[in-house]
């Protein structure tokens, strides 16, 4: 087989073949399809305003386009830059054409609107240079065609919408210089990509969500950096000691970050080192002493870390600081004296640590360039020197939260440019200089929280540019000056807890701008002017705890959308305006302790954003059904002590944020609804002392946060309902003064955190629950007394051993008084009572039960401290049967009379008060005259006389018997219709 040979083609024919490859891109590149697909992109915008420098882009100067605005052209005639920043251009790149532009060198499209992602196509303009998209709304992710882009030294697509992309694609780009990705969205590792842009000198990552550590590999490849900016990123890890291998950095932004570890020791070997900011990290230990050596350090920031030890000397050797911050770390010690060398100082914040000492004069003198001195939140002592007023420059003092005293000195008025000073929670004393009518640029003026004494000067009336001025908590007195009342531009005027008099003049509407006033606890007294209801932008107004009264402006809230307003304990009267809540804005609302009455305005059914609301201690009246609407965010509500009727709402039912529902001691009725079962974050509810009738709802069962209940004093009737075991955080519950019936629920024994349990005055029946021994917590009280309860008191009571008060009155309770009450060591033997009831057997031993008064047993015959058989016992039970047969029943009513007469010696029951005889007989018997009546006095004398509570003071059964033999006179003096019990209680035996 042989191998055919083929001519070679002419090199002519080579020539015209090249040329015909070429021919497409040299038209595509010509300057007329380059102005035809710039005049269509930009048709594809938003429209441009009529003075827009791109209003030259037109199909009618498509001759012209090396004039055009933003255009820049080559030799060849073509475009080389695009220059269209700031150019208000607002649509997407999807329409741009980038074929024509292949000789573009600068695309800059910066500081646009434009959106949509950033196409592909880019990757073709392969002789790119310079490449700035910043600061538009582009999104999606970044093509790694750009990359393609090799000859690009300056790469900017900072602050966009921009998401990550597949770095591993990304190809290095050997010339670029500046790289900027700054304030996107993009979250991954560090791109490896930049780890291969040798050249790179400045790089910018900031305002992302880049995470985990720093490669090392950028410490020894990227040995140009001169700009590295990693801040606010979620990168974490330690600092790598490898970092003194950039030792051409001047600028080290790495701040809010989640770095963790020490500084490492050889920072100070980045001798070119302008700026470091290390904040907001979880740094540790110390500063490294080699920072002393960074000579052009101007900028130092480590603030917001947990470093700690005190501030190293070597700082007052970076002469070049202007800026230092190392707030909110846990420095602690005293200034090192070399910080004097500081002298080119302007912003300085120490605040949020434990330094201490005194602020030294001499400090001060050297930092006389400072802009902002910020020393609060430390342990600072002495007296804030005179020389605070050399620092002529100062705008922003802050020395408040530490332990400073003395006086505010006069010569701080020399700061006239201070714009800000906060000196509150100190222990500053005297009078507020008068020269603080000098810093007439002062915008904020702060002094609460400490022992300035004396009035408040007139001259803060000079500071006009005020917006705050809170002089609170201090022991100001005196009247507010006339002067205060025409800073118009104040914004907030806080003068509460202090010793201020005098009224609230008319001349308050000249302050217009105020959105909180607030004058608390003061002895302002008078009526509020109209002029007040004229704040149109007043949010927040506290006036309580003062003398105030009269009624409030009826056109106040009309003008403005309040949102907190306190009238609580002054005199107030009247009704509330119909217009308080006109602006439907009201937050919280209180009222209480004052004179008001009348209905609650209408209004407050549709203020939707109640949080907290205080009528209590009123006079306010009317049905209060439907005085509110559904809150939801409503929590705090205290309706009690006024005289509201109506019944509970079931709306009620739909504030489902309330935790603290308080509406007694008034005169509500109807029944408790069950809608109120839904108020499951609801810890307070208050009902006591009206006229709620029916059931207890088992829902209540619901609100498992309940820590106190309170039902007591109304009509309630039915069992108390076992879902109440459900509250197992209820601290004390309260359903005495019912009628309610039943056994008392042995599931109440599960309420473990009660302190207090008050079942009083019903008619519960059955046996006291063996389960409330096991409310262990119990302290305050357990109060089971005038009720039906009966057989014996459980043992297990006897665990109760924090139980201060106890008493079962008033019962049937029969069997003896466990000895294991013994064990109630907390119990106080003025607050027992197991009075009236039919207790035997000895009463336990212990100190207590023996320091116990006497009417804490009475009527319980065989009740007795000792089982010896006495003559007094005898005489007792005597006592009781005689009573019992003159009486047709128990004489317990008339023993608890007896025992509350002797506790009110001092206040002598007159007659009309007291039992007479013939209503304590038996009125089933006609009332007994003449003989018999005598008989009958001599009878109830000496069974009177044997029942006494002191055993000693009892006669003998012999004596008895003798009185009754004798029939000696009984009071004959008096007749029948007029004897009382006390009388024939003092006829001597």
């Amino acid at each position: 087989m042989t191998c055919e040979t083929h001519p070679k083609p002419p090199p002519l024919l080579l020539l015209h073949l090249l040329l015909i490859s070429i021919l497409p891109l040299q038209i595509t590149a010509s300057p007329a399809t380059q102005a035809e697909a710039l005049v269509k992109w930009i048709n594809t915008l938003s429209p441009l305003p009529p003075r827009s420098p791109l209003t030259s882009w037109s199909l009618a100067n498509l001759k012209n386009l090396c004039n055009w605005t933003s255009i820049v052209c080559d030799s060849t005639g073509t475009v080389s830059e695009i220059t269209a920043s700031g150019a208000n251009l607002s649509g997407t790149l999807a329409h741009f054409n980038f074929t024509p532009f292949l000789n573009l060198a600068r695309f800059d499209l910066s500081h646009n609107k434009l959106i949509g992602p950033i196409p592909s196509e880019i990757g073709r303009l392969t002789e790119l240079q310079y490449v700035s998209l910043l600061n538009n709304y582009l999104d999606g992710k970044i093509p790694y065609q750009i990359t393609h882009l090799q000859k690009v030294w300056y790469l900017d697509l900072g602050e966009n919408l921009l998401l990550n992309s597949d770095w591993s694609k990304f190809s290095a780009m050997p010339l670029l210089t500046h790289l900027a990705f700054n304030y996107n969205l993009l979250a991954s590792e560090f791109p490896g990509f930049i780890l291969h842009c040798h050249n790179l000198t400045f790089l910018d990552l900031s305002h992302n969500k880049f995470n985990g550590t720093i490669p090392e590999s950028l410490f020894t490849n990227l040995g140009k950096l001169e700009f590295l900016y990693l801040f606010d990123n979620l990168f974490q890890g330690p600092l790598s000691p490898n970092i003194s291998h950039l030792s051409k950095l001047k600028q080290l932004r790495l701040g809010s970050n989640q770095f963790s570890g020490l500084i490492p020791d050889d920072i100070g070997a980045i001798f070119n080192l302008q700026t470091i900011e290390l904040d907001n990290n979880s740094l540790e230990g110390r500063i490294p002493a080699s920072i002393g050596q960074l000579k052009g350090l101007s900028r130092l920031d480590l603030s917001v870390n947990s470093l700690n030890s005190t501030i190293p000397s070597e700082l007052g050797f970076c002469r070049n600081l202007t800026f230092l911050a190392l707030a909110k770390n846990s420095f602690t010690g005293e200034f090192p004296l070399s910080l004097t060398n500081l002298t080119r100082i302007k912003e300085l914040g120490l605040s949020g640590n434990s330094l201490f000492g005194v602020i030294s004069p001499y400090f001060l003198s050297s930092w006389t360039e400072l802009i902002s001195l910020q020393l609060q939140d430390n342990r600072f002592t002495g007296e804030i020197p005179p020389e605070i007023g050399q620092l002529t420059t100062l705008q922003f003092l802050s020395l408040f939260n530490n332990s400073l005293s003395g006086s505010i000195p006069s010569k701080i008025g020399n700061l006239k440019n201070l714009m800000e000073l906060y000196l509150s929670e100190n222990h500053l004393s005297g009078p507020i200089p008068l020269t603080v009518g000098n810093l007439t640029n002062l915008q904020f003026l702060q002094v609460f929280k400490n022992q300035l004494t004396n009035s408040i000067p007139s001259e803060i009336g000079n500071l006009k540019d005020l917006i705050e001025l809170d002089l609170s908590e201090n022991h100001l007195s005196g009247s507010i000056p006339q002067t205060v009342w025409n800073l118009t531009n104040l914004q907030l005027l806080r003068l509460d807890s202090n010793n201020l008099t005098g009224t609230i003049p008319p001349e308050i509407e000249n302050m217009a701008s105020l959105q909180i006033l607030d004058l608390n606890t003061n002895q302002l007294e008078g009526e509020l002017p109209d002029t007040i209801s004229r704040l149109g932008n007043l949010t927040a107004l506290s006036l309580f705890s003062n003398k105030f009264f009269g009624t409030i402006p009826s056109d106040f809230g009309k003008y403005s959308a309040l949102r907190y307003v306190s009238f609580s304990n002054n005199s107030f009267s009247g009704e509330l305006p119909l217009e308080l809540c006109s602006g439907f804005a009201l937050h919280e609302f209180t009222v209480n302790s004052n004179n008001f009455t009348g209905p609650l305005p209408e209004c407050l059914r549709n203020c939707s954003q109640l949080n907290r609301v205080r009528f209590d201690g009123n006079r306010f009246n009317g049905n209060i059904t439907n005085a509110f609407g559904v809150h939801p965010h409503l929590s705090v509500i205290y309706l009690s002590d006024n005289q509201f009727v109506g019944e509970i709402s079931e709306e009620w039912g739909e504030c489902e944020s309330l935790t603290d529902l308080q509406m007694a001691r008034n005169r509500i009725s109807g029944k408790i609804p069950a809608e109120l079962g839904k108020l499951t974050q609801l810890r307070v509810l208050n009902m006591d002392s009206n006229q709620l009738s029916a059931e207890i709802p088992t829902v209540l069962g619901n609100l498992s946060l309940l820590l106190k209940l309170n039902l007591s004093t109304n009509h309630l009737t039915g069992e108390i309902p076992r879902s109440l075991s459900n509250l197992r955080e209820l601290s004390n519950l309260d359903l005495s003064r019912n009628s309610l019936t039943g056994n008392i629920p042995k599931e109440l024994g599960n309420c473990h955190k009660l302190l207090s349990l008050d079942l009083s005055n019903n008619n519960l029946s059955g046996e006291i629950p063996f389960e409330l021994g096991y409310l262990t917590e119990l302290q305050l009280l357990l109060d089971l007394s005038s009720n039906r309860l009966s057989r014996n008191i459980p043992e297990n009571l006897g665990k109760l051993s924090k139980l201060e008060s106890l008493n079962v009155s008033h019962n049937q309770l029969s069997g003896e008084i466990p000895s294991s009450f013994s064990c109630m060591v907390s119990l106080r033997n003025s607050s027992i009572d197991f009075s009236y009831n039919n207790l035997t057997g000895l009463i336990p031993t212990s100190t207590i039960f023996k320091d116990a008064p006497a009417k804490a047993y009475v009527g319980n015959s065989e009740l007795a401290f000792t089982m010896r058989i006495t003559d007094k016992c005898d005489v007792y039970s005597f006592g009781v049967v005689s009573l019992e047969v003159m009486m047709g029943r128990h004489p317990r009513e008339l023993f608890s009379f007896l025992s509350s007469s002797k506790s009110t010696k001092a206040t002598p029951i007159s007659d009309s008060a007291e039992f007479l005889l013939k209503d304590v007989l038996d009125q089933r018997l006609p009332q007994p005259s003449g003989q018999i009546a005598h008989d009958v006095a001599i009878v109830v004398t000496m069974a009177l006389h044997c029942v006494s509570d002191k055993p000693e003071s009892r006669p003998t059964m012999h004596f008895v018997a003798q009185e009754l033999s004798a029939r000696t006179p009984a009071c004959n003096s008096y007749p029948m219709d007029t004897m009382t019990i006390s009388k024939l209680t003092s006829f001597e035996k």
